[in-house]
């Protein structure tokens, strides 16, 4: 595939650097998915591996979408110009068809002749520009349409490759007891504290003001370009009302299904499970009576009171991965709408919430 477009990348540069970066970043995963088994830290192999996926996965994506766009406007080009076409390959055909020396004859005699090639020689350049332009896009068609016919394997593979790395991702982090521990949970004393909690504002304060006893929490990452726990794009902004009228003090992240949520920075797990109508909730302590929270997973990881490095994974997004020819419908049709997932981010600094963006880079 490569080799392919490769032969045509002048002509198509994006889709082609795209898809073939695509290819080269799903081979990456797929080593270091071989390899993961036999790095010490598995989790962290294995997290950088499903990141590696999830990047090849979606820059293929966009690649065909790129392809699938520049094909459609290739073939309306020449749809449009069917007329123009059709004449200069009918003088090519005319031409073709002609001995050779009566090209270079004219009837009126010496004259004429002189004459005809004057024209000739005018004339001849455009016509050989324009054949190789009509070449050029008819090539650059016929390799498009080869890469859509072997998209289906490539992304099948990445699909399988993704999932199986998600598996041994989760595996990996219930057998995982290295991590340093703040405090044990009191399971008695959440239980009563989400029973008693009516909205996250009360349950998150509930939080701060629990007496844990454990070792001072880590020190407060780098305020203000801390990168989004998950790939994806703000839906709505920090108290931008919904199609409800609801504002709510964080911010929502469209991502797509079965994305990997890291924690952007060194933080105590301080709650992890269901909470109210949040769905899977995960609270991260930063520093000292901050909180993140992270709502929406589909599942969580980690346990109460681990203190997790710079980009442990913490969960996965819901949702359910569209087939290979769905992905392929999507990208002929141009659709961008695999973004299907919702992560709510919040940001607690003592009692009050505060924009996300003092802390990360929400733009």
């Amino acid at each position: 595939m490569c080799c392919l477009l490769g032969s045509v990348a002048s002509a198509q540069t994006d889709p082609s650097a795209a898809a073939i970066a695509a290819a080269d970043r799903l081979e990456e995963a797929s080593a270091a998915l071989a390899a993961a088994d036999g790095r010490s830290d598995r989790v962290a192999a294995l997290t950088q591996t499903v990141q590696a996926y999830e990047d090849g996965l979606v820059t293929l994506r966009d690649g065909l979408r790129r392809a699938a766009i520049r094909q459609r406007t290739i073939e309306d080009d020449l749809a449009n110009r069917s007329d123009e076409v059709a004449r200069l390959l009918g003088v090519l055909q005319t031409m073709g068809r002609a001995p050779a020396p009566l090209l270079l004859l004219h009837p009126s005699g010496p004259t004429g002749t002189a004459r005809a090639g004057m024209i000739v020689s005018d004339v001849t350049p455009a016509l050989q520009a324009d054949v190789d332009a009509l070449r050029t896009q008819l090539e650059e068609v016929a390799a498009l349409r080869d890469l859509q016919n072997r998209a289906a394997d490539l992304l099948g593979k990445g699909l399988a490759g993704a999932q199986e790395a998600r598996t041994k991702l989760s595996a990996a982090i219930s057998d995982r007891t290295d991590l340093p521990q703040r405090y044990t949970e009191d399971a008695v004393q959440t239980a009563l504290l989400v029973a008693s909690a009516d909205t996250l504002d009360a349950f998150a304060s509930g939080l701060l003001r629990a007496v844990d006893g454990g070792a001072a929490p880590p020190d407060a990452t780098t305020a203000g370009g801390l990168a989004l726990p998950v790939q994806g794009t703000i839906l709505r902004g920090y108290e931008q009302a919904d199609a409800a009228g609801i504002a709510r003090p964080g911010v929502l992240i469209a991502a797509r299904p079965r994305a990997l949520v890291t924690t952007p920075g060194v933080a105590t797990v301080r709650y992890r499970g269901p909470l109210l109508d949040y769905g899977n909730v995960t609270i991260l302590e930063p520093a000292a009576d901050v909180l993140w929270v992270f709502a929406g997973m589909a599942e969580v990881f980690g346990e109460v009171g681990q203190v997790l490095p710079a980009g442990s994974p913490i969960g996965l997004m819901g949702g359910e991965i569209p087939a290979v020819d769905a992905i392929l419908s999507e990208t002929a049709q141009g659709v961008t709408g695999s973004q299907t997932q919702t992560l709510y981010l919040e940001v607690r600094e003592g009692q009050s919430p505060v924009n996300p963006a003092t802390w990360f880079a929400v733009e």
